[in-house]
């Protein structure tokens, strides 16, 4: 597991305060919303702004794209490289 894949999944941990699962519980590739980790729409912006704080980003929530950045741990560490090294 990438350093930043640890970040990101223990930042979803912190930001939502998930206090029952742990890092080891989140897989890469696991849906964080819906059927996969059961996160919601008000998880999804209290995460979006953890990210823009912790990373110093900025995400566009009207962007077409911007769901699926947020589908899984893999994507959302794809999208935060990008965002970084731009």
């Amino acid at each position: 597991m990438s350093d930043l894949h640890r970040d990101i999944k223990q930042l979803i941990i912190d930001a939502l305060g998930l206090e029952d699962i742990g890092i080891d519980d989140i897989g890469d590739d696991q849906t964080l919303f819906g059927e996969g980790l059961g996160l919601d729409s008000v998880d999804a912006l209290e995460l979006g702004l953890a990210i823009q704080k912790k990373y110093g980003i900025k995400i566009d929530a009207d962007a077409k794209d911007t769901r699926n950045h947020f589908s899984n741990v893999a994507s959302l560490a794809a999208f935060v490289s990008a965002k970084q090294e731009a």
